[in-house]
């Protein structure tokens, strides 16, 4: 029996990783079916407002219209691939809860294809990594992408560039 996701959550934050599986999830959409939903997320941690003094709302309108003009693109990329059903958000709130528990419980999701890391080292070295929060605690299939379209490791940044 083949498996097949009806339903596939992919976080993208801008970084090379979460590109990578970007474009896994949309091949894996595309093999199960015209039926399959691809919902792109991208999450405003709003834990990095909380440190700013000055809190400008302008700060969060600005981050959030550049998110959607990159969600704008990944949708576009998707649909130039031959799928149908595309859908984003850009959420607020903190990352790991948001991917792991609050989307896929609202959206139903079956799969979710995360990045094996993401932009912010601080946090990775302070309070652990999203990835790694995310297969631990999700209740649905986790697929850690570390690899490119051809399955070889991006490992260097000159590589990553192609």
């Amino acid at each position: 029996m083949l498996q097949r996701y009806k339903n596939i959550l992919v976080p993208v934050d801008g970084s090379h990783e979460s590109e990578l599986a970007f474009k896994k999830a949309v091949a894996v959409a595309k093999r199960n079916g015209d039926d399959t939903n691809l919902y792109l997320v991208h999450v405003v941690d709003t834990r990095a407002f909380q440190n700013i003094s000055s809190f400008d709302t302008a700060m969060v309108e600005q981050v959030t219209e550049t998110a959607k003009k990159t969600m704008d693109g990944y949708a576009n990329q998707a649909k130039e691939q031959g799928l149908k059903n595309i859908s984003y958000s850009v959420e607020y709130g903190a990352p790991k809860a948001v991917i792991a528990k609050d989307l896929p419980e609202e959206k139903n999701i079956d799969l979710i294809m995360i990045g094996a890391t993401g932009l912010n080292a601080v946090e990775r070295l302070l309070i652990g990594s999203v990835t790694e929060y995310v297969t631990r605690t999700a209740d649905c299939d986790v697929l850690v992408v570390r690899t490119d379209l051809e399955n070889k490791p991006a490992l260097n940044k000159k590589d990553k560039r192609k």
